[in-house]
């Protein structure tokens, strides 16, 4: 058939392209977080709950790490926050692979939280404020992908190293970290920090009276927790079931190649038809399936099968829920709105380790990713009652494609 017509996506502006590049040089070694409690288990012979506190230490010093991103980027611009806080990332995991004693550690994995956050929020104001609010979701749901892209290196990366020497694990991300920074500060254009008119905006600066906000922080605090379960209490679950702590790096990469694999899904007319809440809904029981799975999962090749659907499921929610908190932040807000939604992150990574270690060691992996299959069923149910939907379908706008004649 000759004179069709093919509906192709706008290409991102190349400041965002530049984004997402660097993002999977920095991911390709960012697999050393989740193996933080097995190498204090396995190096100093702490116990579970002693390695979970260490880990909760690290996720409350991201919370203030969060919020100082996003002011920073205001102050001293995007550019130079990320590459001072991929460099504090570098630094904190150098010393954790050359400490030699679990105090020395601690010490490390505090520096490492409180750098570990300075990135995110400039990173996603760029991405939100570079492209049109119809390509938000697609553009947020491409980060999410860049970030599976290196994970699928990293995951293997892991299994590797993890092998080997867990300290290695460290040594990788400094250096992804170290790359990336460069990469950031050679690609992106010159930081142009806001006039301090702009700076002290006071609609900017007050998402904390935002109830809409709120509760996509609330639900999204719940997601988030469930998340940090997948990440930091799987290779000590992998372990209790008498396989390799490292083999979890095999289960992020079958969930990374996923979410490469199913962009696509994204583009489909019928889930950018769908609305915010049904979209999340959906995401949600995905997500059960999936941690139902590991429950009942006893071999690798389930697992693996597992971590795939719950890959779809993280995959529709990271593009909706970031073009959400963008679309509801006010003009000059989204850095701000962006950062305190980015706390949620913080505050499951501090309670992550403490409730996934004692669910673990006190009755097992499948009580624990059970737990976290019902936690998702009623995550489901609430999106469809209390998530706002984004302004910007509300108004009706539909995804921005670009019409290409050719020859089929």
């Amino acid at each position: 058939m000759t004179g069709g017509a093919v509906l192709r996506p706008e290409p991102l502006p190349r400041t965002v392209r530049l984004l997402l590049l660097a993002r999977v040089v920095n991911q390709l070694g960012a697999f050393s977080l989740p193996f933080l409690t097995a190498l204090i288990c396995t190096d100093y012979g702490a116990s579970l709950t002693t390695a979970g506190l260490v880990s909760a230490v690290f996720g409350l010093a991201t919370i203030p790490s969060r919020l100082a991103g996003g002011g920073l980027a205001d102050r001293i611009g995007p550019r130079t926050t990320i590459v001072l806080g991929l460099c504090g990332c570098a630094v904190a995991q150098l010393a954790i692979a050359a400490s030699s004693s679990l105090t020395c550690a601690v010490a490390g994995a505090v520096v490492l939280g409180l750098a570990f956050e300075l990135y995110e929020p400039p990173s996603q104001a760029i991405i939100g404020g570079s492209v049109p609010e119809p390509q938000r979701v697609r553009a947020f749901s491409l980060f999410s992908a860049a970030l599976a892209a290196g994970g699928m290196g990293a995951g293997l990366l892991a299994a590797l190293l993890g092998r080997w020497d867990l300290r290695w694990l460290f040594v990788s991300d400094a250096a992804s970290c170290l790359a990336c920074a460069l990469l950031i500060g050679l690609a992106l254009p010159r930081d142009r920090p806001a006039p301090p008119a702009v700076k002290q905006d006071d609609t900017a600066v007050r998402p904390l009276r935002d109830r809409r906000l709120l509760g996509v922080l609330a639900t999204g605090t719940a997601y988030a927790l469930i998340n940090q379960q997948t990440v930091m209490t799987l290779p000590l679950a992998l372990a209790r079931q008498g396989l390799p702590a490292a083999d979890a790096g095999l289960l992020f990469t079958a969930a990374a190649a996923t979410t490469v694999l199913a962009q696509p899904l994204i583009r489909l007319p019928w889930t950018s038809r769908l609305t915010t809440p049904a979209a999340l809904a959906l995401a949600h029981l995905l997500l059960a399936a999936g941690l139902a799975g590991y429950a009942l999962s006893r071999t690798l090749p389930t697992l693996l099968a597992s971590a795939a659907v719950w890959s779809l499921g993280d995959l529709l929610v990271m593009g909706r829920v970031y073009a959400l908190v963008t679309d509801l932040a006010p003009p000059g807000g989204s850095g701000r709105y962006l950062a305190v939604f980015g706390t949620s992150w913080g505050i499951a990574a501090t309670l992550a380790p403490l409730l996934g270690t004692q669910l673990l060691a006190g009755a097992g992996t499948t009580t624990l990713w059970s737990t976290m299959a019902a936690l998702c069923l009623l995550l489901a149910a609430l999106h469809l009652r209390v998530t706002p939907q984004s302004p910007s379908l509300c108004n009706g706008a539909g995804p921005v494609r670009r019409r290409v004649s050719g020859a089929a």
